[in-house]
């Protein structure tokens, strides 16, 4: 008789085991008002943050300024915070890391079409003597103002000149177009295509522009204490992105529509900005890239020099990739990604 009820009290216990669900780990990430960070859209709707062990919360933020702040004050675990501005906020002392990547390119300028005859693309000549919306401490900024000096155009408000007029966000700067004093503006994915769908014509696309071919945008950022403390978490974190982008590039139909649930536009509006070819979103943490964008801007004078590889980490996604290669050998675009790895990490 003992034994019996040693066998079902065995049974119970391990029916019991079997029903428990394994406990998620929290994460909290923060993100802007842009398909580019579409990643953390399918890997949240695909099912794969919970597939990585983490109960992740998706919170929207106006700039790279609040996405920092929210690292810092530990409101968030991760945030996608553009190239730019990461690096200015390493170079002035604040204690981020840059960890992965989440798009390149992806930004341009648009104007309005009574200074264009209805044509896109005319280039930063364009821009002489118009007034600028742009977001100072952005991406879109930086690649403005190269583009501006590599053409022999100065900031200024002469006819030859271009007055640069700067805003707190990229929403901001958009809106500032429905005022009669500006005349063209900043825009990242999907600003652009909302843009042109009002009559608003392409100044440029910098994935067009030889000078900022592979530009690293957005990157994978943390507050280094927490990263530190727990890269486990954030190697869960990884492999989802990862899993993401596979999802991506097999998946079209439905990543838009995960995506519409975040970015809420025309559907033709998310596959123009994720696949058409303007802008690529990957995990991977292209450092040789953003190195390079870093000695751009230092000449620029934007920001003063500093050693990045203090604030720079890619032996997270490193090992988050071999893992998952690991699992499925064969997979073609793993092995993509980790030869893109090997040739820019």
């Amino acid at each position: 008789m003992k034994k019996i009820i040693g066998i079902i009290a065995a049974s119970v216990f391990a029916l019991c085991s079997l029903s428990a669900k394994p406990k998620l780990n929290k994460f909290t990430l923060g993100h802007l008002n842009s398909t580019a960070h579409l990643l953390a859209f399918v890997a949240q709707e695909e099912g794969y943050f919970k597939q990585e062990g983490l109960s992740a919360t998706l919170l929207q933020f106006a700039s790279a300024g609040e996405l920092a702040a929210g690292l810092e004050s530990g409101k968030l675990d991760a945030a996608f915070i553009g190239s730019v501005p990461s690096i200015t906020f390493q170079s002035n002392g604040r204690n981020l890391t840059i960890f992965g990547g989440a798009m390149s390119n992806g930004h341009g300028y648009v104007i309005k079409k009574q200074f264009t005859g209805g044509k896109d693309n005319l280039g930063v000549q364009i821009l002489k003597g118009r007034n600028v919306a742009s977001v100072k401490n952005s991406v879109q900024d930086a690649e403005l103002l190269l583009l501006l000096k590599n053409a022999g155009i100065k900031v200024g408000k002469g006819a030859d000149e271009v007055n640069i007029v700067y805003f707190d966000s990229q929403k901001d700067a958009y809106a500032a177009l429905q005022n009669s004093s500006i005349d063209a503006a900043s825009a990242y994915s999907p600003y652009t295509s909302l843009a042109k769908g009002q009559g608003y014509n392409v100044v440029y696309y910098c994935a067009d522009e030889p000078a900022l071919e592979n530009q690293p945008c957005c990157r994978q950022i943390a507050y280094t204490p927490a990263l530190e403390k727990n890269p486990a978490l954030y190697k869960a974190f990884e492999r989802a992105l990862i899993k993401a982008y596979k999802f991506t590039q097999e998946n079209q139909a439905k990543t838009i529509k995960d995506v519409k649930k975040y970015i809420d536009i025309n559907e033709d509006y998310i596959k123009t900005e994720v696949y058409g070819g303007f802008s690529t979103s990957s995990p991977d943490p292209d450092k040789l890239g953003t190195k390079k964008l870093k000695d751009t801007i230092v000449e620029l004078g934007y920001t003063k020099d500093y050693d990045i590889d203090k604030y720079y980490n890619t032996s997270i996604y490193k090992e988050a990739l071999d893992s998952i290669i690991s699992e499925n050998p064969k997979d073609k675009v793993y092995q993509q990604l980790k030869a893109h790895f090997d040739k820019f990490e």
